[in-house]
């Protein structure tokens, strides 16, 4: 693969954060799965395309892309060595022979100039170092009038896991979730400067509608508080706090989400992201 530039997203991804979610991405999935069919009928995926999933992870929506293609191919993209691990093995249990994956920088990586249909990223185009860069180059993947389809979040204020975890100020030093213009998640979140990043970027057509889903992040109160502390924010901020303190914010979170809990008991947080779409002049 050619060298990334994108060093800290590359070392964030190969260490804990991407064990974590090789580890976990059933539970992630539970979480995202809403959004599969929205992103995939944007896209405009037919029995013979050949589909780029970029920032693929463990390859969840790669392999839907290919079931919609089953006379093309979904190339599925990400810097993350144990994601792409998990990805190729459940391709293989899963009998799609037509999905592939590769390790690569999307800001960077050689593609092969105009092979690919169309573009999707279910939350992976958010971490980019350079945007513009990483877009333009993912555009000149795509053949002329190829599309491009990604899910990334908008408002934090309307993603319930977020104000879950800001409920936790005061006992945890929370603090903003990203900004709109810095890697990370909530980097897109400004529908003006998706727009303004994927013209620069040579695309044309640009669309950002707002799109919801629900999400299921535990078997219940606890088992999300112990799922939405274990990962990315929420370690970052237990292996700054001593273990009472610890304490103390693993029952704040769950009483902060027993309202969210269904008949059955599992936790339901609502996300809302943008649903984007582009074309390649």
């Amino acid at each position: 693969m050619a060298t990334p530039v994108n060093t800290a997203q590359d070392q964030a991804w190969n260490g804990p954060e991407g064990v974590h979610w090789a580890r976990t991405q059933d539970r992630w999935n539970a979480v995202n799965d809403g959004f599969n069919a929205p992103l995939l009928d944007a896209a405009g995926i037919t029995p013979d395309h050949r589909v780029l999933d970029v920032g693929c992870g463990a390859g969840r929506t790669t392999r839907l892309a290919a079931l919609r293609a089953p006379h093309g191919h979904a190339l599925g993209v990400d810097l993350s060595a144990p994601m792409l691990a998990e990805a190729r093995a459940l391709a293989a249990r899963d009998g799609v022979g037509n999905a592939s994956f590769v390790r690569g920088d999307a800001q960077t990586h050689p593609f092969d100039p105009g092979a690919h249909d169309a573009a999707v990223s279910r939350y992976g185009a958010m971490f980019f170092a350079d945007p513009v860069a990483a877009f333009g180059n993912i555009g000149r993947a795509l053949r002329p009038g190829g599309r491009l389809a990604l899910v990334c979040p908008s408002d934090p204020e309307l993603n319930d896991w977020v104000t879950a975890m800001t409920s936790l100020r005061g006992i945890l030093p929370v603090g903003d979730f990203g900004l709109p213009d810095r890697p990370g998640m909530f980097s897109l979140s400004d529908p003006d400067r998706v727009r303004a990043v994927l013209t620069a970027a040579g695309f044309t057509a640009v669309s950002v509608e707002e799109t919801r889903a629900y999400g299921t992040w535990g078997r219940d109160a606890a088992d999300a508080a112990d799922f939405l502390l274990a990962t990315g924010p929420g370690r970052h901020l237990m292996d700054r706090s001593d273990p009472s303190t610890r304490t103390r914010a693993r029952a704040a979170l769950t009483d902060r989400l027993r309202p969210h809990q269904a008949p059955d008991g599992t936790v339901r947080l609502l996300s809302t992201a943008w649903l984007v779409t582009a074309a390649r002049p």
